[in-house]
Order: C-alpha cells, then structure tokens, then sequence
C-alpha cells in the first residue's frame, strides 16, 4: 500500500511525498519515540528485518522532505529536576524577530525558540523563547540574559511558566 503525504512549499504549492508501506511500518514503529535503546536504529532494522543504514536513510528522507519534522529527544523537565519551565515571550521589531530569533535560539538554556504571530492589542508579542530552571528566580535569571541578548530592541516580555506537562507527539497515522 502506498500512502501520499501533502506538504505545502515557500510558494504555497502542494507537493505530494509517496511514502510506501516500508515508511509507514517506520513511522508506526518510532510515533511514539525512538527505542530507549543505544542503538535504536539497529532496533528498529531487526523488527522491519532490514539494514539500520536503510532505517536511517529512510527517515532522513522523510525529514529532508517534511513528512516528518525533527528527530529529537523529548525529556521530561520535571522529571529531571527543572520545575520552572517558562515560556518567554517577547515584543520585539518585525524586521528584526528572525535575527533575534536566531541569537536567542543558540543560547544553551533555550531548548526552543520561534516567531508567532501577534494580536494586537491584546497579545504585542511575536518572539517565544522556553526556558527550564529549578526554581522561578533561576528562569528570571536567564530572562534577564535572554533580555541582555535582544538588547534595546526588547520592548516588553513576560514568562509564561508550565503548571503542568502536556503529552507531546509526532506524527501519527490514522489507523
């Protein structure tokens, strides 16, 4: 069976990616994260019965094309001891969101960092940045170094801290 996944180009075309039952068997395989395994590739390649080289090829082809969008670890903050996890949110130029977006995102305490959109009046921010502290004077403490990053173009922030965790997932087929 061969399934066609959508994906829309900088140009708003759609561009149609032919996953074949291969793919769909990695995908089912990994949807819900890797195996907690050292090698997780060559876990994978056993149950398929094919190379681990095939399953990494596979699913860098699938995230070169956008039919998947990362292959990352996804810890639980609280679980390793950070129970002060902040969204930072920041009011900064339109013309300068993607340079500044860029520097705060290489911060070693930012575990991510993107560009929303903002509704005005209500919400002016168009910069997110999260961060995970200890405690809520440590997530200060690096709000106020993520401030010193966007410089005088910070025209206003606050933190945004978690109350509790949300189940994250990735792609998932229809079953």
């Amino acid at each position: 069976m061969m399934s066609e996944a959508v994906k829309q180009d900088q140009a708003g075309m759609e561009n149609k990616i032919v996953l074949d039952e291969l793919d769909r068997k990695i995908v089912e395989l990994t949807q819900s994260g890797l195996p907690l395994v050292s090698r997780p590739y060559d876990d994978i390649s056993e149950q398929l019965g094919i190379d681990p080289s095939e399953v990494i090829s596979r699913m860098k082809r699938m995230l070169d094309s956008g039919v998947i969008r990362r292959i990352a670890a996804v810890p639980n903050h609280y679980a390793l001891g950070y129970k002060a996890n902040g969204m930072t949110v920041w009011d900064v130029p339109d013309d300068k969101v993607n340079e500044l977006g860029q520097k705060v995102g290489q911060l070693v305490f930012v575990s991510h960092c993107y560009h929303r959109p903002r509704f005005l009046p209500e919400w002016p921010y168009n910069l997110f940045a999260m961060v995970h502290a200890h405690n809520r004077d440590d997530a200060r403490l690096l709000v106020d170094k993520i401030a010193e990053v966007i410089g005088s173009d910070d025209r206003g922030h606050d933190i945004l801290f978690s109350t509790q965790i949300l189940k994250k997932t990735g792609l998932r087929f229809n079953q």
